[in-house]
């Protein structure tokens, strides 16, 4: 995966699994992350230089 925004149905069809399992996972992720939503943690991985704008894995 890369660090550019996908909507859960890509990230399903990338790794041939359910939608639903997609949610649960970013869900758990961001329960122990303590983050509100996505955006909350795109700002936690820049914070922690996991990701650097502009940077995108599979281009």
């Amino acid at each position: 995966m890369s660090g550019r925004p996908r909507r859960r149905s890509e990230i399903a069809a990338t790794l041939f699994v359910a939608e639903s399992t997609v949610g649960t996972h970013i869900n758990h992720l961001l329960a122990k992350l303590a983050l509100r939503d996505r955006a909350e943690a795109v700002r936690y991985a820049y914070e922690r230089g996991l990701v650097r704008p502009g940077e995108h894995r599979d281009q």
